[in-house]
């Protein structure tokens, strides 16, 4: 087939394997998808050398997937723990691992990552140029910034997070506005810190081009970063968040000029009642491309809970558009996740999603609640404990606390309503004291 990316390939009219996957798994006709496809609406993160993939679509109108952040720090570089953690991320149902690695052997860990891992792949290439050039930020060359770029896209990574939409023009409007928490992102605050140091333009930004040439060629997704999210709820929507989404706007357009696929990464902390309309600004200056979005946490107060503040505002965003949940765990703010914080991360933001799949209308996600509804009704354990999104835990919960009698839990006991409904409806007649 003669296309370069599956956006090009939708524009031509090509069912890719990789569209008639995502069409199988979504129950859609493949005639419906190609054209939200080509029109940048879905994304299908597939890149050329990723072999082993098992592709996704990510759009407002499909269900809504979720990305897990995983990687190697200074302070805990076990490469074995960390590929645990990716094993558990998708036998737990992640379609998306974004390996946020910044110390040790990155490249290692990456090339297994897309040799191995089925899940689409993603990374933050400023990160890693910092690691694998082993000298001073100021140090590092636009010319050395592109080439990790190019380096990741021929490692096989399905879509990347650049921080381009921090220019010197958003980097001085900033400066003004005199925020609460600063430049909270990670990237963002390495470019503005480079930008600062070198007086020079943001790279990526001034060799957009280049990068769209390298996405290009390797069918790489840009993951349009938010240097300037959010970091606190006295910050959300402020002039420098929306002025650097008006920067994203413009570069979107320019990718799919290229043929490629776009994704807008979002806020960040953002107050309940603001999330709704920050989806609908991204989808009418965005043109529709797909969402997504870092919780959004809707406080700050809650260190070891920001599954939880995540997970509300998650389901807020992705019912109101977001296509892409990035998790957040009970670690957030506070250290490197463990096993036990990533499942607990990623149960959150897959309740999140299915809540909002629900809202949306999306195609069987309300006949999987209407099952579990049957099977308690009956007082099927077992099978609810099938249909649990965490059938360990569910059945842990039972089997810690027996009830006298299986047909009711430790809670309710002969008060069970559901068994006691279903008996007075039968006609028979119920005692529940001395049953």
């Amino acid at each position: 087939m003669n296309y370069t990316t599956q956006m090009d390939a939708a524009r031509k009219g090509i069912r890719t394997k990789e569209l008639m996957a995502v069409a199988e798994k979504e129950q859609w006709e493949p005639e419906k998808l190609l054209p939200l496809v080509a029109e940048g609406k879905v994304a299908i993160p597939a890149n050329k050398h990723h072999t082993c993939l098992n592709p996704n679509g990510i759009g407002s109108m499909l269900k809504t997937k979720i990305n897990v952040n995983l990687g190697t720090s200074r302070d805990l570089n076990d490469l074995n723990l960390e590929l645990k953690k990716v094993q558990d991320a998708v036998s737990m149902g992640a379609e998306s691992i974004m390996d946020l690695s910044s110390f040790g052997d990155t490249r290692k860990f990456r090339r297994k990552l897309t040799e191995e891992c089925p899940a689409i792949i993603g990374t933050v290439p400023i990160y890693d140029a910092v690691v694998y050039y082993h000298k001073a930020l100021g140090e590092i060359t636009a010319k050395e910034w592109i080439d990790i770029v190019e380096m990741h896209a021929k490692d096989g990574v399905d879509f990347m997070t650049i921080h381009v939409g921090i220019n010197k023009q958003t980097a001085r409007r900033f400066q003004d506005a005199q925020r609460l928490t600063n430049i909270v992102s990670r990237g963002g605050s390495i470019i503005f810190a480079w930008m600062e140091m070198t007086g020079e333009e943001n790279p990526f930004y001034e060799h957009y081009d280049r990068i769209l040439e390298i996405c290009q060629e390797h069918d790489v997704t840009l993951s349009l970063g938010d240097a300037c999210r959010p970091g606190c709820i006295e910050d959300a929507s402020d002039i420098s968040q929306i002025e650097e989404l008006v920067t994203l706007g413009e570069l979107t357009r320019r990718a799919w000029e290229k043929d490629v696929q776009v994704i807008i990464e979002g806020p960040g902390h953002m107050p309940l009642d603001q999330i709704a309309a920050n989806m609908k600004i991204q989808e009418t200056i965005c043109k529709g491309a797909p969402f997504y979005v870092l919780g959004p946490l809707v406080t700050d107060i809650a260190p070891g809970y920001d599954h939880i503040t995540s997970a509300i505002g998650g389901a807020i965003a992705a019912a109101a558009g977001a296509a892409f949940l990035c998790y957040v765990t009970p670690a957030e703010h506070l250290r490197l996740p463990d096993g036990d914080d990533v499942k607990e991360g990623i149960i959150s933001a897959r309740i999140a999603a299915h809540a909002a799949d629900i809202a949306k209308g999306i195609k069987g996600a309300k006949e999987w609640d209407r099952q579990m509804s049957d099977a308690r009704k009956r007082l099927d354990w077992e099978t609810m404990f099938k249909l649990a999104i965490d059938p360990e835990k569910a059945r842990r919960y039972r089997e810690t606390s027996k009830p006298e009698k299986e047909d009711t839990c430790s809670m309710c006991g002969n008060f069970c309503a559901m068994k006691n409904m279903n008996r007075i409806l039968e006609g028979e007649k119920i005692t529940i004291f001395d049953e």
